[in-house]
């Protein structure tokens, strides 16, 4: 059974309902519980279902931790084996876990009674012996490496309990892992374990480095033991095989070289009254002396800390806040996707960067970068720095109002990729927060999107921010990023890329479809900044090129032929002179020539684009919660799904849905104006984020939902689970809420801002209000009464002028267009939306369109 309440009244959380630091609602959307008197969104939402078998999860900026929801720690992750799970404080792992036990019992298990999701934090509940009830509230302060819990008690009567506390570390760095040169296990050791009347020290020291973490509380322990296992319930542990399949749960990898050790405390509980005690986790990779400093900070004031980072969520919770009457669900997905984001920030110091080449060298670091901050793609297995997934994220963040983490975020791109690339222009892929650079040096053949969508994310950033700071400080990586692309990646001098995209796949051809749609965007958004910077040779330049490819781009990838479709990817001439060969597989990334975006508009023309979707929309692309990675077909391997096309291609289907390939099927849709069919696509990324018949952990979309060619990751080992919480997804609500719904499209670098809502045909009304641009904001509402279209927008502090109108429904036309009863001058455009009324009205509109037809 799952079910979606308001905190109720207990130790803590009673404390800060009284303050008013948490509220329960009033009248709220789904998992979205208001505060009354500031109309922000604490979202909670909980699951008493099936608690041993879903992940935790809560972060912070610098420390993130992942158990299981009943209070237990899985061993968890395939990078290092069984280890991406417990306690990480970016770029090094302190705990295995951290257990808690009132008089022998242990909470955890089937002593939990429910989990809670929230905002920031995550509570578990707990029935102890004797009557006893326990909470435990969990939360990571913002700029700390360390972890508070606060663990509350109550008893029916008067009496005292033992409160025991078990901690197993496995000091090690977040690279390498299981299977790369070195192993991780080469790389690991051992730990060592003290303690005091202070708490629990552990340590791993070498030659070139100095591991610490530290475990107490704001009481001295009556008791302290230092060695041994201290796994709580998980004691002896079941390991992990090194190889081969691992069992659904097991406690620990083989190759785990950690310590244990436990506290005891004493706790007189009064009949009824709620006692609270607080712990913190902390550590570094600087050394014990660091790790005690952030301890200290975070046990100075527990209850304070938790305030501050209540009070930080509900600043993020307060940006973009939207009203959805038809769509409650989506509504609600919003305001989930705006923390998702916030989890998904990580930052990390002195990263040594060197090239790694895939897992297979361990040179000499070629230099450090002093501090990188970025979105994180996903966790466990992948919390570190992605340029691909960051480009994605991007447009859910500036549709969310937090500008610093893309600012960052493209900050430590460029940092890393020029110290290991030096400065050839090339994008790395992929680096771990230790500075290990997986994939994406100049070596590598890919991923070329990686490289061509750098413009377009800062040409993003600028537009709606209106800084040119934006522009200027990433202006040259720009530039040398597309003359890396043009001078390095085009053999054949086509000028399609090559290289590796998206999808890596067998059998496909040297240039690929969704490297060459993001290069085209990339050339129209760097001619862009270039004009705007007076740089006239590079504007010509990347304008001459954009038009040759945008001129031959139709002819070169429509594939045809009865399917519907773009091809995936072209072959280079061969010996036999065969020229860019059209090569078709049916993957996600032929929904790219419609998602993409340009200045101008989406790439694909409108015939071709209309049938692309309406053939992706068919069951042998589109499942129950959105698009498959590879749809299904003839092929040379028989054909395990529906065929919608009778193209043979050389690969099997992969029916597996990523919440990256719905959201790039959600916005592509809503790039046509089609928000009746977009609808299936928001949908499939809220519930797989929101539904309790579906979710891992409430509130968090995953990587991957559960699919034909893909089992449900809460009936997957722990160590073979996509993440659990992926920030990519959150573009496919966000974005097409925010931009294409409420219409909201800034070019604040020109001083331009349009805003031009679309209701979804059947609803009658969409809002938002602090929508963040720049230092300002705008609010907008549109609403359809019978043949009224009522439009309503406020700017406040936006330096530019300002455009609003409405996308009208289908088969409707303009009889008249007014503000405040007066007539006043307006244009019908056609775009790829659909027909647009727009008008010159300021900052300040209430603007009504009569309709006819």
């Amino acid at each position: 059974m799952s079910r979606r309440a308001p905190l109720r009244a207990g130790g803590l959380v009673a404390v800060l309902l009284a303050t008013g630091l948490l509220s329960t609602p009033a009248d709220a959307a789904p998992g979205v519980f208001l505060d009354p008197s500031l109309r922000t969104p604490l979202p909670e939402t909980t699951e008493r279902a099936r608690l041993a078998d879903r992940r935790s999860l809560v972060v912070g900026d610098r420390l993130f931790v992942q158990g299981d929801a009943s209070g237990a720690y899985p061993a968890s992750g395939f990078h290092t084996r069984g280890e991406m799970g417990g306690f990480w404080a970016p770029p090094v792992k302190l705990l295995d876990g951290l257990w808690f036990g009132v008089d022998g019992s242990w909470l955890a298990g089937g002593s939990a009674t429910e989990y809670a999701s929230g905002a920031g934090y995550e509570r578990f509940r707990y029935q102890a012996p004797g009557g006893v009830t326990a909470e435990r509230v969990q939360f990571v302060p913002d700029g700390l490496q360390s972890a508070v819990i606060g663990v509350t008690l109550r008893a029916p009567r008067s009496r005292t309990v033992t409160l025991a506390v078990d901690a197993h570390s496995d000091l090690m760095p977040a690279y390498p892992w299981t299977g790369t040169t070195p192993t991780s296990t080469e790389r690991d050791l051992p730990d060592s374990v003290s303690g005091d009347r202070t708490g629990l020290t552990f340590r791993e020291q070498s030659a070139d480095h100095d591991y610490a973490a530290v475990v107490s509380g704001t009481r001295a322990p009556s008791g302290v033991r230092a060695g041994g296992t201290h796994r709580g319930p998980q004691d002896p542990p079941v390991l992990c095989p090194a190889t081969g399949d691992a069992p659904y749960r097991c406690d620990d990898s083989a190759g785990g070289k950690g310590a244990g050790g436990g506290l005891e405390y004493r706790v007189e509980l009064s009949a009824n009254r709620p006692t609270t005690l607080w712990f913190a986790v902390s550590g570094s990779e600087q050394g014990l002396a660091a790790a005690r400093s952030q301890q200290r900070a975070a046990l100075a004031d527990p209850a304070g800390a938790f305030a501050a980072k209540l009070d930080a969520r509900r600043a993020v919770a307060a940006r973009t806040r939207v009203d959805l009457p038809g769509d409650r669900l989506l509504q609600s997905s919003v305001e989930w996707s705006k923390q998702n984001l916030a989890d998904s920030v990580q930052e990390a110091r002195d990263l040594r960067v060197r090239e790694v080449n895939a897992g297979t060298a361990y040179p000499a670091p070629v230099g450090t970068v002093a501090r990188a901050r970025w979105i994180g793609a996903g966790f466990p297995d992948y919390p570190w720095l992605f340029a691909t997934d960051g480009e994605y994220s991007a447009h859910a963040a500036v549709a969310a109002g937090d500008f610093d983490s893309v600012r960052a975020h493209l900050r430590a791109l460029r940092d890393v990729s020029d110290l290991v690339n030096r400065r050839s222009g090339k994008v790395v892929h992929e680096v771990v927060s230790t500075g290990d650079v997986y994939f994406g040096t100049n070596a590598d053949p890919g991923n070329t999107d990686e490289t061509a969508k750098f413009p377009s994310t800062v040409a993003l950033l600028w537009r709606w921010t209106g800084d040119d700071s934006v522009r200027d400080e990433f202006y040259d990586a720009a530039v040398r990023a597309l003359r890396y692309v043009d001078r390095t990646l085009d053999t054949d001098g086509d000028g399609w890329p090559e290289g590796l995209g998206n999808v890596e796949r067998a059998g496909m051809g040297e240039e690929k479809l969704d490297n060459t749609v993001y290069y085209i965007r990339g050339l129209r958004d760097l001619a862009d900044l270039a004009t705007s910077k007076a740089d006239r040779e590079v504007a010509r330049w990347a304008t001459t090129k954009a038009d040759d490819l945008q001129s031959r781009f139709e002819a070169q990838w429509w594939n045809g032929a009865g399917t519907n479709a773009y091809a995936d990817s072209i072959d280079l001439p061969d010996a036999g002179g065969n020229d860019n060969t059209r090569i078709f597989q049916r993957h996600w990334t032929g929904v790219t020539p419609m998602e993409a975006d340009l200045p101008t508009g989406p790439l694909a023309q409108r015939d071709h684009a209309l049938a692309a979707l309406t053939q992706r929309e068919k069951p042998c692309y589109t499942g129950e919660f959105g698009l498959y990675h590879t749809g299904s077909g003839p092929t040379t391997t028989g054909n395990p799904g529906p065929s919608c096309d009778n193209a043979v291609s050389q690969v099997p289907s992969e029916r597996s849905t990523f919440s990256l390939n719905t959201a790039i099927m959600a916005v592509a849709e809503g790039n046509y104006g089609r928000l009746s069919q977009q609808r299936a696509y928001t949908t499939g990324n809220a519930r797989i984020q929101l539904d309790n018949r579906v979710w891992e952990k409430p509130g968090a979309m995953p990587e991957i939902a559960p699919s034909p060619d893909f089992t449900a990751n809460i009936d997957r080992p722990f160590t073979d689970r996509s993440m659990v919480l992926q920030a990519w997804g959150t573009y496919g609500v966000l974005w097409p809420v925010v931009h294409q719904q409420l219409g909201i499209d800034p070019d604040l670098g020109r001083r331009t801002l349009s805003v031009v809502p679309q209701i979804p045909a059947g609803q009658t009304r969409v809002a938002g209000e602090n929508i963040l641009l720049g230092k300002g904001s705008a609010s907008v509402s549109a609403e359809l009464t019978g043949q009224v279209l009522r439009v309503r927008a406020s700017v406040e502090r936006v330096r530019a002028d300002v455009v609003v109108g409405a996308v009208l429904p289908e088969g409707k036309r303009v009889a008249a267009v007014t503000v405040g009863g007066k007539p006043v001058p307006y244009r019908v455009v056609t775009t790829s939306r659909g027909t647009e009324v727009r008008a010159a009205v300021g900052p300040r509109a209430d603007l009504s369109i009569r309709l006819a037809g």
